[in-house]
Parts: structure tokens; C-alpha cells; sequence
């Protein structure tokens, strides 16, 4: 029996300091026959670096985009030249941040054939060297655990369904299906976005974590991870107002940080003194949820000390989102796209 073929494909846009590291991990792959990247009009060194590596790697293809046509997000037009030029049997739509294990893609194969599936996707475990990533990523990534938990994503007898764009197996032919990246041309979530389609027409879905398949660092400054997520909560989160407050109202710890203020204004009381104790038993049991979650997501347990600046960040976040995404801009990679693009 033939090795089913697989067409890597990766978007990038002034991704200097990654591409390397992402193209090489990929071609190490033997499933992979190709690696394209579509260099989506950068303004770094990353066609430089392009132009080393097809020195050295002979499956690897460069391609160019030109002028965004309106409706589009860079993103998605780069991941449709990249699959109307692809020759696999599978398309791995991957991101230029993301490195790819050895042994990763057999391993998608594989999970693909025991389910069935014509599309496997995984959440790569993430690198974080800032205060602010340790506080943020894990925080976010609990939460929509909760929101797409794998096992339902992955019951076909039910219509939750999501994927994680950073590692995103497709079969050829259930892509075409359900028309591609140009069905979801405008979409700020495509990943989520091609996972219910594909989900809708009949087609097995397989989303998991990603431990030993691949490893991302999202975000190298506090900025573009304020962006990348402004960009993105709103939409994951729902998309609607009454969805985001509904999570505001489950995450931030009101009632304790009320006691904890009302408590402080009291302090030399012993009224205030009780609420400040209360307040922070309250607050204490919010760590331990905290903990228990950090846990089930296969992160550290010390980032539980991260808890407070991770829920005040992450509610200042979302409401960011919100914002910009119904009312004003979103800025990605120096684009601006208009509020519900979609």
C-alpha cells in the first residue's frame, strides 16, 4: 500500500525569526512531499531566509502573493494559493511560528485513518519566555477547553467542531468538498470555520492536544499577543455580546474582589477585617479551580501564580475584542481588516 502523500502549507508574513525553523521541521518529515510557503508580501528578511533554505531543500516551494483582494484575510488568500498549487493526497495548513516534531505527520496519518477522519488537527504545546505569555496563553487555552472540549468536538452524533490553525491536517478531497479557503475567505477563524463545514457535510472531524506532534511560540512581544488575541476572542468566544458578557460574569471573581476592596476600606475594623478575610478565602478557591484546570491542560501547576494578572488581562482582552470587532478595526500582521468582516 502506497504512504499517503502530504503537501505541507504555510502562510507567512514577515516571519523571519520562524520560517527557518518551521520549513526545516516539515521537511524533515518523510510523508511530506512538499513544502510550500506562500510569502504573503513581506517587509522583513523572511524571502532571504526563503531563498537559503530552497538552496539546501529540495521539496521546498516558494510562492508570492500580490495585491489582497477585498473580502479576504491575508491569511486565508495565502492558504488558498498555497492548496491550488499543493500535489498531496493530505494538505497541512500549518502556521510559520509552529515546529513539527519528528515523527508528527505519520502520527496525524495514522489518527486519521483510525478515525475515519478527513480532517485532524491538534492544539501545539506552547512556548512562553514572558511573564505575560505565562499569565495569558494557559488562562485562554483552559477556557476554551471548556468551550471546545475534544470529546465533543470529536462525537459526530453532535455539531460542536473545532480545529486549531497552527497544526491542521485536511484530506485533498473533503476540502474541495466544502470549497476551501475560499468558502471562508473572510473569515478571522478559518481554522474553526473549515472544521464546521467539513463537520456539517458529513466529514469525521479529529481535534486533540498536542504534546510530542508540535510546539509554537504565538507571540514574541506584548503587542502583537495583544493583537493576535483581540483579533481572535471575540469570534472564538461566540461572537456575540451577550456571549461575552456571560464569560465576563463566569471568570472575573466579582464578589471577592468586592469583599477585598470593601475590606480594605475598612481595614482597621473588625467588619473589615472580615470581609478581607472572606474575600480572601474566596479568592483562594478561585486558585484552586484555577489549578485543578491548569492541570487537565497539561500545563504546570505553578502558573497558578499567574492567576490574578491572568484573569484581569484576559477580561481586558475579550473586551478589546468586542470592541474592535464590532465597532472598529482589526490589526493583524500591518493589515487592517473592517469590524465583522465576515
Amino acid at each position: 500500500m502506497n504512504q499517503p502523500t502530504v503537501s505541507a502549507i504555510v502562510p507567512a508574513r514577515d516571519e523571519e525569526a520562524n520560517i527557518a525553523r518551521a520549513v526545516e521541521s516539515l521537511a524533515g518529515q518523510p510523508e511530506v512531499l512538499e513544502v510550500i510557503v506562500v510569502n504573503d508580501q513581506s517587509t522583513d528578511g523572511t524571502g532571504a531566509v526563503l531563498s537559503e533554505l530552497q538552496a539546501r531543500l529540495p521539496n521546498l516551494r516558494v510562492l508570492e502573493t500580490h495585491e489582497l483582494p477585498s473580502g479576504w484575510v491575508g491569511k486565508n488568500r495565502a492558504a488558498a494559493i498555497g492548496a491550488s498549487a499543493a500535489r498531496g493526497e493530505w494538505l497541512l495548513f500549518t502556521d510559520a511560528d509552529t515546529e513539527h516534531l519528528p515523527g508528527s505527520t505519520a502520527r496525524a496519518l495514522a489518527d486519521a485513518e483510525a478515525r475515519a477522519a478527513a480532517m485532524v488537527s491538534y492544539s501545539p504545546e506552547q512556548e512562553m519566555r514572558s511573564a505575560f505569555e505565562r499569565a495569558l496563553i494557559p488562562f485562554i487555552y483552559c477556557r476554551l477547553a471548556e468551550k471546545f472540549p475534544f470529546a465533543r468536538v470529536n462525537n459526530a452524533e453532535l455539531p460542536d467542531a473545532a480545529a486549531n490553525g497552527q497544526y491542521l491536517l485536511v484530506r485533498r478531497e473533503g476540502y474541495a468538498a466544502v470549497g476551501g479557503h475560499t468558502a471562508v475567505a473572510g473569515e478571522v477563524l478559518e481554522d474553526v470555520a473549515l472544521a464546521r463545514r467539513l463537520k456539517r457535510a458529513g466529514y469525521a472531524i479529529y481535534f486533540a492536544p498536542g504534546q510530542g506532534i508540535a510546539r509554537t511560540r504565538m507571540y514574541r512581544s506584548f503587542r502583537a499577543m495583544w493583537q493576535g488575541w483581540a483579533k481572535n476572542l471575540f469570534f472564538l468566544l461566540g461572537g456575540s455580546g451577550k456571549a461575552v458578557a456571560k464569560e465576563l460574569i463566569a471568570v472575573v471573581p466579582w464578589l471577592a474582589l468586592a469583599l477585598l476592596f470593601a475590606g480594605a476600606l475598612e481595614s482597621t475594623r473588625p467588619v473589615g477585617q472580615a470581609l478581607l478575610a472572606f474575600g480572601l478565602l474566596l479568592l483562594a478557591g478561585r486558585h484552586a479551580v484555577y489549578a485543578a484546570e491548569l492541570r487537565r491542560n497539561r500545563y504546570p501547576a505553578r502558573l497558578i501564580l499567574y492567576y490574578v494578572p491572568a484573569v484581569l488581562l484576559y477580561a481586558a482582552a475579550l473586551a478589546t475584542s468586542a470592541w474592535k470587532s464590532t465597532r472598529g478595526t482589526i490589526v493583524w500582521k500591518g493589515r487592517e481588516y473592517p469590524a465583522r468582516i465576515r
